[in-house]
This record gives C-alpha cells, sequence and structure tokens, in this order.
C-alpha cells in the first residue's frame, strides 16, 4: 500500500469514528464560499494541514504555500509526514462542485500531444505506448484529495480518485471533436464496460491553460472514487465564522493573541469529545 493510501485509510477510519471533527471543519471551509467563489479553495488548503494535524497523531502536515510554487516538483498544496513510517508525500487538495475534476494540470502541455501521435482511437498493445512514456507515468499514483460540494444541497464528500485501479481497467482511449457544447476536443479514457473513466482536455495557447490536462468527473465515473467520508454529509454555513473574519481583519494582533488562545481551548474540548486527547 503506499503512503497515500495508507493516509488516505486512516482518515476514513477517524472520520468514521468522529464523524462530527470533518463536519465541523468541512462546514467551515465551504462557508468561506459566502466570502468569494474561490477562497474556499485557498483556505481548505491550510484547514485540511491543520485538520492532519490536530486530529491525526501520526501524521504531520505542513502547508506548502503558494510562494513554493516555482520550486515544487508536483502540483502539491500540502507535504504529509508519516511520522511513524517517516515516509513523505505530496498531496494535491481539490475543492470542487459535484461534476467535472481536474486531476493535473499539464502545465508544459504534453498529454494531449502525445495522445495525439498514437492516433484517434487507442486500444490493445497501443495503450502500453501511453502507459510507458513519461508524461502518464504518474498517473497510477496520483495523490489528490478532492473535497467535493453540492451547494444545492448543502452536502460534501470527499471523494478519492482510485487512479491505480483506473489505470487498470482502461481499455479505449478515444478522441471526441469539439461540439456536443465542447469547445475544444478531448481524449477520452473508457474500461471494457464502455463507462467513462477520464479524460485529457486540449490545452494549446487557445484554450485557458487551467483547463487543460487530465480530468475526470464525480458523477460520470463515480466507479473510481472512494468517499472517505462514507458517503455525502451534510453541512451548514457557519455565519459567525464569517463575522470573525471581519473583525480580524480590523483587529489588532493583541486581539488575535486572545482569540488563538479561545480557539486552541475549542479545538483541545473536541479531541477530549472524540476521546482523542
Amino acid at each position: 500500500m503506499s503512503p497515500y493510501k495508507d493516509f488516505t485509510a486512516r482518515l476514513k477510519l477517524l472520520i468514521g469514528k468522529n464523524p462530527r471533527l470533518v463536519t465541523t471543519t468541512l462546514s467551515n471551509i465551504f462557508t468561506m464560499r459566502l466570502i468569494g467563489n474561490k477562497t474556499h479553495g485557498d483556505l481548505a488548503e491550510i484547514a485540511i494541514a491543520e485538520f492532519i494535524n490536530q486530529f491525526m497523531y501520526d501524521f504531520k502536515s505542513v502547508h506548502v504555500g503558494k510562494d513554493l510554487y516555482r520550486a515544487k516538483e508536483h502540483e502539491e498544496d500540502i507535504k504529509i509526514i508519516n511520522e511513524i513510517t517517516k515516509a513523505e508525500f505530496p498531496v494535491s487538495l481539490k475543492a470542487y462542485g459535484d461534476g467535472p475534476l481536474q486531476l493535473s494540470t499539464d502545465k508544459n502541455f504534453q498529454m494531449f500531444p502525445k495522445l495525439q501521435a498514437l492516433g484517434t482511437l487507442i486500444e490493445g498493445r497501443a495503450l502500453v505506448k501511453v502507459w510507458n512514456n513519461p508524461v502518464f507515468a504518474e498517473f497510477g499514483s496520483l495523490n489528490v484529495l478532492p473535497l467535493i460540494y453540492d451547494e444545492k444541497k448543502q452536502r460534501c464528500n470527499i471523494l478519492v480518485f482510485d487512479s491505480e485501479t483506473a489505470r487498470n481497467q482502461v481499455t479505449r482511449i478515444a478522441l471526441e471533436e469539439a461540439g456536443h457544447g465542447r469547445k475544444h476536443p478531448v481524449f477520452r479514457f473508457y474500461d471494457g464496460d464502455g463507462d467513462y473513466v477520464c479524460e485529457v482536455r486540449y490545452g494549446s495557447a487557445t484554450a485557458n491553460a487551467l483547463q487543460r490536462g487530465l480530468w475526470t468527473h464525480t458523477k460520470n465515473g463515480l466507479k473510481y472514487f472512494e468517499s472517505v467520508t462514507n458517503g455525502w454529509i451534510d453541512y451548514a454555513h457557519n455565519l459567525v465564522l464569517v463575522k470573525l473574519f471581519s473583525l480580524a481583519l480590523v483587529a489588532t494582533s493583541q486581539g488575535h493573541a486572545a482569540a488563538l488562545k479561545k480557539l486552541k481551548q475549542d479545538i483541545e474540548k473536541q479531541k477530549k469529545q472524540s476521546k482523542l486527547a
């Protein structure tokens, strides 16, 4: 078992025993959408890193941050260290709505051209050329932790894409031209049952750079996801947190220090209630 799979298995076990902990954290994360449409994504990185540090005693997490982006080898947002085995691994956090989910950005625009060179239909032995290509070398070992939300139903889920199983089940990769609501062509990956697995999106200069790369879909490719939260969980907006943010932005550091003491006491109380302290 990879260090990342071991981590998600431990996270699932913790959540199964203490669902209130993750419900609180995810509610706070998705409340940030009241401040800005994308605010929850950046703050999710900080929140999940802190969740790990506070409640998963065998693991330590470090928020990598945007300043180090240019030096990053992978697309990680946080680094996790298993303090028992000393294994360190990067994790990319995604906070997306229920639907299309980007797994890798393909910054250098290499995936689509590599598939294009193999033809419009790739199957049989030709699939070996795909998996042996360095561009797709990490496909079966993606460390992506998606926080998925359904805003209309006020529910959320942590859905992990099982890229290793997905890779083993792909039997056909087909080019699908633009149209049917698509501005650009895509290469779609299908399994032996003809079911959707994932896709590589076109990404030349005419396309949005952030839209290119490897994508899947939490509805169409659901059979390749595992829910770490054991299914959907309801969340509620925390308006007190929004007010706290607004006051914090005009308060002094002395005020922040006093608030910090109270917040730490609250976290210790949660640990005791969950028998983690």
